[in-house]
């Protein structure tokens, strides 16, 4: 019988991954814009920005940068937040705040698996786009690949940095039960966590004490590091592979009291 109700259950899962799969890529336009317009981002936005800055000078170091090593850094950043930061909660949000969360609460399938398993099908797009993306900016030269090994660590550890940012996105899309509109707490976290990850500039520009302190909490671990295995240095691993879970099983326990208290105040309104 138990054997039957986790075949039943893990066929829900598969099943819901499918359909999101088909809602993601129905769109054959806008599925193709997904895949090159993010190498089109990186060159018209991140490798132009350096190219100014940098001036063509190629003896120019900027706090142990060249021109060359700084777009190296950027085409990582970028790949790490197609991976790690890409996935939103708006969908959750509107389910929360259109009244639609009333068919999960009586289909034997919950709301948190349900946008869990789109979730997953969700990584596995951003995979073919960062991996398209990749391909691209490397067919031009602008990226220096690691090792086998340290490749492969940097992609379990940016997957392993996905579930953390999930489970945030995720606290940010309950919070409809109280909020009218759930998008400026995911601007808002979307600013801080690039601003204080190193996605915009590395963190060996930032001020050594501001560093130090950004080093005892999870932001830099978010991009800054996962960057650095795929240069070839691996830093502070284990800190932030213990920071990283630490940090996912908080908000997964405040996601689960936070829904439990939203379920009882809500009124299906938008229904």
């Amino acid at each position: 019988m138990f054997k039957d109700l986790n075949l039943a259950n893990l066929s829900k899962w598969w099943i819901t991954i499918q359909i999101s799969w088909v809602k993601h890529t129905a769109y054959r336009l806008n599925f193709f814009l997904q895949i090159i317009g993010p190498a089109l981002v990186f060159f018209f936005v991140k490798y132009n920005l350096w190219a100014s800055i940098y001036a063509g000078d190629e003896e120019l170091v900027i706090k142990g940068f060249t021109f060359e090593q700084m777009i190296n850094y950027h085409t990582w950043a970028f790949v790490v937040s197609l991976v790690a930061q890409g996935h939103g909660s708006w969908n959750l949000a509107e389910d929360i705040r259109m009244g639609r969360i009333s068919s999960y609460l009586i289909y034997p399938f919950n709301f948190w698996e349900f946008h869990t398993a789109s979730w997953l099908s969700f990584q596995v797009i951003q995979m073919i786009i960062a991996s398209i993306t990749l391909a691209i900016i490397s067919f031009f030269g602008l990226v220096t690949f690691p090792s086998w090994d340290l490749f492969a660590l940097g992609v379990a550890y940016t997957l392993f940095i996905s579930l953390f940012w999930f489970t945030l996105q995720y606290l940010t899309g309950v919070m409809a039960f109280w909020l009218e509109e759930t998008w400026i707490l995911r601007v808002m976290l979307s600013i801080v966590a690039y601003f204080l990850s190193g996605a915009i500039i590395p963190l060996d520009l930032y001020p050594q004490w501001l560093v130090d302190i950004l080093n005892l909490t999870p932001f830099p671990y978010l991009t800054y590091y996962p960057i650095k295995i795929f240069m070839g240095e691996v830093a502070n691993l284990g800190l932030g592979l213990g920071l990283i879970s630490f940090w996912t099983v908080v908000f997964a326990l405040i996601n689960h009291l936070v829904w439990k208290k939203g379920i009882r105040l809500y009124t299906a309104a938008g229904m």
